[in-house]
């Protein structure tokens, strides 16, 4: 079996604002708009915590916010699936809808924290750096005591 492919973690932020929008939308759209509305409200708040591209807080790091998604998927599923709120049949049928795509997103998101800016150069200055730069000292060093050794 292949492996599956990853996507970037900005994607998931980004997808989860539409679905938070849906949500809210379409639960306005509604005769009692409270459950589905709040559900956007919620994904809306998840996505703008977490430690990311598009993260409006940060709050959270992305281990943390892969556990809330879930927590957040039982809670759409249980609030769609309740009997004792009344939850319009268009409500329920969009959060239901809506957790497939929530699904995909967090069985397919990188989850990998970004490493901070001084990791991520020290990660990209290889060998080859030290190695010129010793190169070019030796060459410095070897051209003055030629023109030294010429001079006297």
């Amino acid at each position: 079996m292949a492996e599956r492919a990853m996507r970037p973690f900005w994607i998931h932020q980004l997808a989860e604002y539409l679905i938070g929008v849906a949500l809210i939308a379409q639960g306005l759209q509604e005769k009692d708009p409270v459950v589905p509305a709040i559900a956007g409200v919620a994904v809306l708040l998840n996505a703008a915590i977490v430690r990311g591209p598009l993260g409006a807080f940060k709050w959270v790091g992305r281990r943390t916010h892969r556990w809330l998604d879930l927590v957040l998927i039982v809670s759409i599923l249980f609030a769609a699936l309740q009997p004792w709120m009344t939850v319009p049949p268009g409500g329920r049928l969009i959060m239901l809808v809506m957790l497939v795509p929530l699904g995909f997103l967090w069985f397919y998101t990188d989850w990998a924290e970004r490493p901070d800016r001084k990791e991520r150069r020290l990660a990209r200055a290889d060998v080859k750096g030290d190695a010129v730069g010793r190169s070019v000292g030796r060459f410095a060093g070897n051209a003055y005591n030629t023109i030294k050794k010429k001079t006297q």
